[in-house]
């Protein structure tokens, strides 16, 4: 297996582990505050995490092509 297969892969668990976690909190499924806010803090980690696999994969940094725009004068 390569790494591209591999980050892959674990997009599909971290997604199907946020659908099972939110799905928990919608349904009514958590009986306590402290329950609640341990499956919050979860999903922030899992967001975080399939944000920077999704940054790896599409290799932005590294070219270059990020949301940045330059706003510097041209120079004379």
């Amino acid at each position: 297996m390569n790494l591209e297969s591999a980050i892959v892969q674990l997009n599909r668990f971290i997604t199907h582990r946020l659908q099972v976690l939110s799905l928990s909190v919608t349904s009514g499924g958590i009986d306590n505050m402290e329950k609640y806010n341990y499956i919050i803090g979860q999903i922030n980690a899992l967001e975080a995490t399939r944000q920077e696999l999704s940054n790896l994969l599409d290799n932005k940094e590294q070219k270059n092509e990020g949301t940045v725009i330059d706003i510097k004068p041209p120079k004379t």
